[in-house]
């Protein structure tokens, strides 16, 4: 690396990764700032509701092929209830806002209805109640096979700040290659909001892509995404882009305003969306390398002789770098934190345990403790991989649209103009809520099916393995 070196941690690493031990602009708090501006959180509120559908509708919400499910439907099969589980109202009444009574169903009904929603198997130890999950909304699921073992609120559209910066890179980072080096003009640092998060780069010096990228994932820089957004054809060409490619993703519950997440009026995204992208980003080696680095070094100013000096900087994920009120998590790698007025704290994170690899996402904890995302995150974490073969499934993040129409139904249509239109109807699709719900009907003698079932929800996208140890980087 040109700027300097990058420490690594002891932690489980994705193989081949560098670690380390609405209305008014809203403020970056989560790393050093320019000077700041206040506002009021602007979240959309509605009552809570339900309704009801179909088992076969849900069903195939829910991951099942459209095939399957026309066939079990046939025979009667979506009768009677196998598995069952139970949306989980907080006891307390909420201090905020409401989420919607109606959310997207995107990766299965239950996701879009209000509340907490988890299906517990005799045995399995019990979700941390509202008390510890202050969040509006959260999400845990498996990161390759994309079922989600538990979620509140997870398509509530909401502020996302800095998390978002996870889409920007995805649409992004493939573009230049880590050694192409940019000096940086006056322009390419123009219209950055009041309060944002900088790593520190000057104007009339030239930076790596490599350098930008650490900027990004490690200290938030709001200066390192618009010097990127300036490569990459400016700031409304990068919006463009990346809204294309939430569409992509089928992370319909995003819209995107600024690339660096900065409150925005109408910028939003959701915790389901926010774990798809960083699903999606992790398919990518650089991606890994810089969510999962926790501190390296940065260039600084020209010195005597025009040698350029370097700073420390480190990863404001807590997680990952830990503080003075928290260790490292273990298994941490990665993903992304932010802060604003209107956002609260936001963090999406992934971690191993074994061969299981969990993706959490929090968004506004109600306390504002210090570091409180971070040890919400923890708990889910926690409570994710000693759950996770003790419950059933209430949804799934589902894959690219270009592979997945939101039923489970990949690849039958191809990529053409028909499979479009099938993923946007099935996308569109609203169908009901209810409180509780039944996952998939089975009578004696289908068991034969089951084989077909497991496959729709097993159906796996692969994340590279996680490893313990500590590598150089060849930069």
């Amino acid at each position: 690396m040109g700027s300097g070196s990058i420490r690594r941690s002891a932690g489980a690493l994705f193989r081949g990764v560098l670690s380390a031990s609405g209305a008014k602009a809203g403020t970056f708090t989560d790393v050093p700032t320019t000077s700041s501006a206040s506002t009021a959180s602007t979240d959309p509120t509605a009552p809570n509701a339900s309704a009801t559908t179909g088992n076969a509708g849900r069903a195939a919400r829910h991951g099942f092929p459209l095939r399957t499910v026309a066939a079990l439907a046939s025979s009667g099969l979506l009768a009677t209830p196998l598995l069952a589980g139970t949306a989980h109202a907080d006891p307390k009444e909420p201090k905020g806002p409401r989420p919607p009574a109606k959310m997207s169903q995107i990766g299965g009904d239950r996701l879009g209805t209000p509340g907490v929603q988890v299906a517990l198997k005799p045995g399995s130890p019990k979700l941390p109640g509202p008390d510890t999950l202050t969040a509006r909304s959260w999400i845990v699921s498996d990161a390759e096979s994309g079922k989600v073992l538990a979620a509140k609120n997870a398509h509530w559209q909401l502020a996302p700040a800095s998390t978002l910066k996870m889409l920007f890179a995805d649409t992004v980072l493939p573009k230049f290659p880590k050694d192409q080096k940019h000096t940086v003009r006056p322009a390419d640092l123009a219209g950055m909001g009041a309060g944002s998060s900088l790593v520190g780069i000057k104007e009339n010096l030239s930076y790596t892509v490599h350098d930008l990228w650490l900027g990004v994932f490690l200290r938030s820089g709001n200066d390192a995404v618009h010097t990127l957004s300036a490569m990459n054809g400016g700031t409304e060409a990068t919006v463009t882009q990346m809204q294309k490619h939430a569409k992509e993703l089928n992370a319909r519950d995003t819209h995107v305003v600024t690339p660096d997440g900065y409150d925005a009026p109408g910028q939003v995204s959701s915790a389901y969306d926010l774990s798809l992208f960083a699903r999606s980003g992790l398919q990518n080696a650089d991606f890994r390398e810089y969510c999962s680095t926790a501190s390296a070094q940065f260039p600084g100013d020209k010195g005597k002789g025009g040698k350029r000096a370097t700073f420390g900087i480190q990863n404001t994920n807590r997680l990952l770098s830990g503080d003075y009120d928290m260790k490292p998590y273990p298994g941490i790698a990665g993903v992304k934190n932010g802060s604003t007025t209107n956002a609260g704290s936001t963090f999406t994170g992934v971690a191993q345990r074994g061969d299981r690899k969990l993706l959490v996402t929090i968004m506004n904890p109600e306390k504002k403790e210090h570091n409180e995302a971070y040890k919400e995150a923890a708990k889910l974490l926690d409570w994710g991989f000693a759950a996770a073969d003790k419950v059933e499934p209430v949804g799934r993040l589902v894959g690219p649209l270009s592979e997945d129409d939101g039923t489970g139904a990949v690849g039958v249509h191809g990529k053409g103009k028909g499979a479009g239109q099938n993923t946007q109807a099935a996308l569109d699709s609203t169908g009901g809520m209810s409180g509780a719900w039944t996952a998939l009907g089975i009578t004696s003698g289908a068991l034969a099916l089951l084989g077909i079932v497991a496959f729709a929800v097993h159906r796996r996208w692969p994340l590279p393995e996680l490893v313990r140890g500590r590598r150089r980087s060849g930069k």
